[in-house]
């Protein structure tokens, strides 16, 4: 007697890859297809293409049409409100990276700032300097008093 064994395959997509076509695109974000299109057409949602031209959407973009679709029917946007939001959001994102990037920026010049810092204070104690009338006697840098030179002005 012979046993079978079941197997499971588990497959692994990005979320940004088109997968769907249309249909099952607007089953799982539960709208028509016309509706899809229509989003397509005011640039709501860009599916990919397939080489003949099949729409093929994500699951990125059916998580954005089931977005699209608590903002009208849930807060009872219009799709110009639904396409500002969207607007609003995606600027909202690249502010968010670009504030993280300038912080990142901002932590590493502060780190070569303090190394800089660090660098010139130690080449400052390696610096000496002969004094005028004390013989040959060198003097630290750091333990000369200030002077100014007299200039004549005609």
């Amino acid at each position: 007697m012979s046993t079978r064994r079941r197997t499971t395959t588990r497959i692994e997509v990005s979320s940004d890859r088109g997968v769907f076509m249309i249909s099952v695109a607007a089953e799982l974000a539960d709208m028509h297809p016309q509706t899809l299109r229509m989003y397509e057409q005011r640039g709501l949602i860009e599916p990919k293409r397939s080489p003949k031209g099949t729409r093929l959407y994500s699951h990125e973009d059916v998580e954005r049409l089931r977005r699209i679709q608590q903002m009208t029917a849930e807060l009872g946007l219009n799709l110009a409100g639904v396409e500002r939001v969207l607007e609003l959001e995606e600027q909202l994102e690249r502010t968010h990276r670009r504030v993280v990037a300038l912080e990142r920026r901002r932590d590493e010049l502060q780190a070569e700032i303090k190394a800089l810092e660090g660098r010139r204070e130690q080449v400052r104690a390696e610096i000496v300097r002969y004094e005028a009338g004390t013989g040959s006697a060198l003097v630290r840098a750091r333990d000369v008093k200030p002077f100014t030179i007299p200039i004549e002005h005609r």
